[in-house]
């Protein structure tokens, strides 16, 4: 068990906090969803009470070094954005190192914030460690930036579950440069790994998992580790139409992944009635807002392709939800973006909102999952929603992550 920042003495000192707000922003530069800026709350509030001198730290995206790419990946929309949420000022630094980040630092106040600007700026801070173990000039870069960084802060707090999966030098070596200074999780990140560990270590059954999105080869890994953990696995969106191909349905122009028809049989085989497939999808041919469409309950014609899961298959995997009391959701049920496509996914958000209302634990993994269930207007019904889509994912496959590993345990 690591610790968390309920377990070190704050007061007066200087906290490192990398968090995730690698939020999405519209061409205008707009926020168009919050959740992971709202998501960090808890933890600065916590810091804040306990009169820490709070120094955030974060990405944004994937900047190429453009001076456009460093106006349009600047984090002063989520400084912004948190400042009023907070009701402080979150002055931004103009880079995340150097004489701006180093001013802006020492000027912090007890119970005050600053944000360090986009850590992506640098390229050292995605140098992956394989890459940095074969090159010593690599290494060193990566090192150097972030020595620079840990010399920041008298304390280290990891509130970035969506980031946790990577080796980033504010994740990974940062903190193993910051060894003997407290190194612990956030609220947020300590939730995370208690509520998706329990679900797939000790969860209440049954235990149901509903998967999503559009490739097998995304899953494989997960499906593969609850095979042996779950009561069902629910398949919707295209990823159905590898496994409904590999069983001999014409699926149309449906996505299928043909090299991996062998491995869906395998895993059908393997996985009996406990893995669910779509008996009828909403095809249509092509995708394009109220496009003409129709239900299939058999084969998919050869002009038209599956975008959602149908009536029929909606109502059966609600009655499996309707019974579960774990319920684990990754990835939506069709192109949920471009209507009617969303049918499905909305349909499925509600009957996990049911079965929260019943005493189900339901678990949103992150992504395009949390993105429709904020869209279907139903996340306050859910026990949690994770801030993670591929550290979920990771996560939900058992895997270890050496961000939280070098983190100090109890």
């Amino acid at each position: 068990m690591k610790k968390s920042i309920a377990d070190i003495e704050v007061a007066g000192a200087r906290v490192l906090v990398r968090l995730d707000l690698n939020v999405p922003l519209g061409a205008s530069g707009r926020i168009e969803d919050d959740l992971r800026i709202r998501s960090a709350l808890p933890t600065l509030r916590k810091l804040i009470e306990a009169n820490a001198r709070i120094i955030i730290m974060s990405h944004m995206g994937r900047p190429k070094g453009s001076s456009e790419d460093r106006i349009r990946y600047s984090l002063g929309s989520v400084a912004n954005r948190l400042s009023k949420m907070l009701r402080k000022p979150v002055p931004l630094a103009a880079d995340c190192i150097g004489r701006s980040a180093r001013l802006l630092v020492d000027g912090v106040e007890k119970r005050h914030l600053c944000m360090l600007e986009n850590l992506r700026f640098h390229a050292a801070e995605t140098i992956k460690d394989k890459e940095a173990a074969k090159d010593p000039e690599l290494r060193a870069t990566k090192d150097t930036f972030a020595k620079r960084i840990a010399e920041l802060g008298d304390i280290f707090v990891n509130d970035a579950f969506g980031a946790c999966h990577r080796d980033n030098a504010s994740m990974l070596t940062v903190p193993g440069l910051m060894k003997g200074k407290p190194r612990v999780m956030g609220l947020l990140v300590q939730r995370e790994f208690s509520l998706l560990g329990k679900a797939v270590s000790d969860p209440r059954r049954p235990f149901v998992c509903l998967l999503g999105g559009a490739k097998v080869s995304d899953k494989l890994g997960v499906i593969r580790e609850l095979l042996g953990k779950c009561d069902k696995i629910l398949v919707g969106g295209a990823m159905a139409y590898t496994f409904l191909a590999a069983d001999g349905l014409n699926v149309g122009k449906s996505l299928v992944e043909r090299d991996l028809l062998g491995t869906a049989r395998d895993i059908r085989k393997e996985a009996g009635d406990k893995l669910m497939l779509p008996v009828d999808s909403v095809v249509a041919s092509k995708i394009a807002e109220g496009t003409k469409s129709k239900v299939c309950g058999g084969a998919i014609p050869k002009t038209m392709m599956g975008l959602d899961i149908g009536p029929e298959t909606v109502a059966a995997y609600s009655e499996v939800i309707e019974r579960a009391r774990t319920v684990v959701w990754n990835g939506p049920m069709g192109v949920f973006e471009t209507k009617p496509f969303d049918t499905g996914t909305v349909a499925m958000a509600g009957a996990l909102a049911t079965a929260t209302k019943r005493g189900a634990t339901t678990i949103i993994g992150g992504g395009d999952s949390a993105a429709a269930v904020e869209q279907a207007g139903l996340s306050n019904r859910m026990t949690h929603i994770s801030t993670g889509g591929g550290a979920s994912l990771e996560l939900l496959e058992g895997k270890r992550f050496a961000a939280i590993d070098i983190l100090d345990d109890v």
